[in-house]
């Protein structure tokens, strides 16, 4: 049993990844590689059994994603009864050092294997299969043979549902986000000064013409029950948000990687005095954001950590 932890160990971070990318949730994402776990020790305790599998990665990511599949076709009856817009969890890490990147090399990899939040989002509109296929095989080039044996399909509809998401993820009104860290930080720190000055004129300028902005309040804070959508709306929208925030006071930020992209996390006051607690991330392409994605469900950021002494507004780059 101490071997299989061993090699189940070695894998759980790829599981994980796998998991998140799926279900666009940290909480849902840990429960799929713990119930693979599960499978994984129960049918291969025996070294006999664990003998013929060959490709254990394989094995394991079949069983995951079988897992995460099911997992997905449950959550669109939840998701059909969110109260308002559905963000995925954001993974928060650490802002990016001088160079842009983690100074650890194992770091950066995780890292540039983010998908955004903007992917995330999009993916949201693919059916279970869809996004598994897509997932398995566009993201973690798993041959169509083997996602085929995952959806119980052939391996000729596993490459369509795969050809649809493409076109879902790819399609026109699909927030674009192409911009490396180095042209994010440009972008937003231009951003956070146009936010600051609370000049429509300065913010539009950074703002795509057909930029979107979805809120995740999970029921606990005002917000729009659909997305906002177009340069002037979503410039109006962020300046009465960022400017109530100022004027209620204790508006603090820190720059953060969300799923591997830049952006901040912030701390202010609602009107009724409770204090919010908000990730914000960005989609960016060609100089111009296209996607703002402010998480402040308290149900999927109440677990990070608070803001240090060292928050400031607008945040430091």
């Amino acid at each position: 049993m101490d071997e299989l932890a061993g090699e189940f160990e070695a894998e759980r971070g790829r599981l994980l990844a796998v998991a998140q990318r799926m279900l666009g949730s940290r909480s849902e994402a840990e429960d799929a590689v713990q119930e693979t776990w599960l499978r994984f020790s129960g049918a291969l305790s025996d070294p006999g059994e664990r003998a013929r599998v060959r490709d254990l990665r394989g094995w394991l990511i079949t069983t995951c994603s079988r897992i995460c599949l099911d997992v997905l076709r449950s959550a669109r009856v939840r998701r059909e009864a969110y109260p308002g817009q559905w963000l995925p969890e954001p993974v928060v890490t650490a802002g990016p050092a001088a160079d842009g990147f983690a100074p650890d090399p194992a770091e950066r990899a995780v890292r540039a294997d983010q998908l955004g939040t903007a992917l995330l989002v999009v993916l949201e509109r693919l059916t279970p299969e869809q996004r598994v296929a897509f997932v398995l095989h566009d993201v973690f080039a798993v041959p169509f043979s083997d996602v085929a044996d995952v959806l119980a399909v052939t391996p000729e509809a596993a490459r369509q549902l795969a050809s649809r998401a493409r076109r879902a993820v790819h399609g026109p009104d699909a927030p674009r986000h192409s911009a490396d860290l180095a042209e994010q930080r440009r972008v937003l720190a231009a951003f956070a000064a146009a936010v600051e000055s609370g000049e429509l004129e300065q913010l539009v300028r950074v703002l795509a013409p057909d930029v979107v902005s979805i809120g995740d309040a999970g029921g606990h804070f005002p917000a729009g029950r659909r997305p906002v959508v177009g340069v002037e709306s979503v410039g109006r929208l962020l300046l009465g948000l960022y400017g109530q925030a100022r004027q209620r006071g204790g508006l603090r930020g820190r720059p953060v990687l969300v799923d591997g992209t830049l952006g901040w996390q912030t701390e202010f006051f609602h009107r009724d005095g409770r204090t919010i607690r908000m990730v914000t991330s960005f989609a960016i392409h060609e100089g111009r954001v296209t996607g703002v994605f402010n998480q402040l469900n308290p149900a999927k950021v109440g677990e990070l950590p608070p803001l240090g002494p060292d928050a400031v507004w607008p945040p430091r780059w």
